[in-house]
C-alpha cells in the first residue's frame, strides 16, 4: 500500500469514529485504539523519506494527533476545539475547504 491509498484508506475511517464519538456512539477507547493501530498500520507502508505531502495528509495527520493529544472531556464538549476538528473532517470528507492552521507530520 502507498502513502495515498493509506491516507484515503484510513481518513474515511477516522472521520467515522470521531463522528460516532461526538454522537455518543462510539466510546473514547475505540478512537485511542484506532490511534494505536493506525500507527502500527503506518509502519508497514511503502514510503519514501522524501515523497511529498498532500493536503490530505497534512489534515489526517493533524486531526489524529489532536484526537490523542486533547482529554476526552475536552474533544466532547470544548465547541472551540470541536469546530477546528469539524473543518478538518469536513475536509477529509471531501465537503470543506483546506484549513490553513493544520500543520500534520508524519510520525
Amino acid at each position: 500500500m502507498n502513502i495515498e491509498n493509506f491516507i484515503n484508506s484510513k481518513a474515511s475511517q477516522l472521520a467515522f469514529f470521531v463522528r460516532g464519538y461526538w454522537s455518543y456512539k462510539i466510546p473514547y477507547i475505540e478512537i485511542d485504539l484506532y490511534f494505536w493501530d493506525t500507527l502500527e498500520e503506518w509502519a508497514q507502508v511503502k514510503k519514501r523519506v522524501d515523497e511529498p505531502y498532500s493536503q490530505k495528509e497534512r489534515v489526517f495527520w493533524h486531526l489524529l494527533h489532536q484526537l490523542h493529544f486533547w482529554p476526552e472531556q475536552k474533544l466532547l464538549h470544548d465547541q472551540y476545539l470541536r469546530s477546528e476538528l469539524e473543518t478538518c473532517l469536513n475536509y477529509l470528507e471531501g465537503e470543506g475547504q483546506y484549513p490553513l492552521d493544520c500543520i500534520g507530520i508524519r510520525p
